[in-house]
């Protein structure tokens, strides 16, 4: 049997003992946690007994030098997605970052870049697409069930759900709200079902008035009104190479139902998806000028997508494949997110560049 490949955790709280180290610990005849990484010490510690990984750090560039690692995921906070993941494939280790690759579109650039020159996997953590549901009807818009799809409308909304646990509300750190927070898992499983068309401009709309209002209930608790500098709701219209749009909305807090679902419009049927729910899944088509609504009924049952994504990763490595969420992927969502905000801002239909 091959050598296991050997694992080190960059940032090592919530998402990476939540998410990535139980998927590496879902397959222990293929890979091994080696070491975890935090600047928290205490957090690297309660991960590595979480797990019975044997060393920790507090600097990746140490880890990186002394553990002989194969790969790396990167759990931090967005700002500091970016170095780590330059320092580890420079250095020859392949890398999965959590969503969204960057702060923006130029850090992606970098990131990109890096993948490219070392030749290394760079993995971006995009769950949706590996669910049940995703695995199949990426299959089967590609066969041509679906036509071409000239519209999609991707929803990630929440009434009530601010995260005031984390940096999730602190721009400096994060980058932005609900938008590059949870619109990017709709966003992405969007544009992966529509075979990822070429961006090329989008105009959009934020707000901040609720998120910031003190006499908002919360359904997630209380949170300091006077810290939330991210957007609580976002609104974009994006338009691709092919002629197809895209109508994106996503919220932290809205006077309306949570709704987390995509719709395909295409010129042989339409779908509906909401991901992750029970029978989330309706196509409607014209057959012999009759109007059918489809539901399927054995769709293959993921248990994790997280654990899913996390398995690809370490088999794409060990195969030579190539990256099952490649960062270009990350770079094109990033630089919709750069055209909707700078939108905002200037009123104006923005450009999305895709150049690295």
């Amino acid at each position: 049997m091959a050598e296991k490949l050997r694992i080190g955790i960059i940032g090592s709280g919530g998402i990476a003992q939540g998410c990535h180290m139980k998927g590496y610990a879902s397959i222990p005849d293929e890979c091994e946690i080696v070491a975890t990484c935090d600047v928290n010490e205490a957090t690297a510690k309660a991960a590595a007994e979480k797990f019975n990984v044997p060393t920790t750090y507090t600097d990746y560039k140490e880890m990186i030098a002394k553990e002989k690692l194969d790969a790396v995921s990167v759990a931090t906070p967005n700002k500091f997605h970016k170095d780590p993941t330059v320092y580890a494939l420079l250095n020859g280790v392949h890398v999965l970052c959590e969503k969204p690759l960057g702060m923006n579109a130029d850090e992606c650039r970098e990131m990109c870049a890096a993948a490219r020159e070392s030749g290394k996997i760079l993995q971006v953590g995009l769950q949706s697409r590996f669910m049940g549901h995703s695995t199949w009807l990426k299959d089967y818009i590609a066969a041509g069930n679906v036509g071409d799809v000239y519209f999609a409308r991707a929803q990630a909304l929440r009434r009530a759900g601010v995260p005031g646990w984390g940096v999730f509300i602190n721009k400096e750190l994060q980058g932005g709200g609900p938008l590059i927070d949870i619109g990017v898992h709709i966003l992405d499983l969007t544009l992966f079902l529509m075979g990822y068309p070429k961006p090329v401009a989008a105009f959009g709309k934020t707000w901040d008035t609720l998120g910031k209002d003190p006499t908002r209930w919360n359904a997630w608790g209380d949170y300091d009104r006077d810290k939330f500098t991210v957007e609580d709701f976002a609104v974009g219209m994006i338009k691709f190479d092919n002629g197809a749009v895209i109508s994106l909305e996503s919220s932290f807090m809205q006077n309306a139902p949570d709704v987390w679902e995509t719709q395909l419009y295409g010129t042989k049927a339409g779908l509906q998806l909401k991901p992750g729910a029970e029978n989330g899944l309706k196509i409607y088509s014209d057959v012999n000028k009759q109007l059918l609504d489809i539901s399927p009924s054995n769709i293959p049952n993921v248990e994790s997508a997280h654990t899913a994504e996390v398995q690809a990763f370490v088999r794409a490595i060990v195969a030579g494949d190539p990256s099952p969420v490649p960062g270009e992927n990350g770079l094109i969502l990033n630089a919709i997110f750069d055209a909707i905000y700078k939108s905002s801002v200037t009123g104006n239909e923005e450009k999305v560049d895709l150049t690295y």
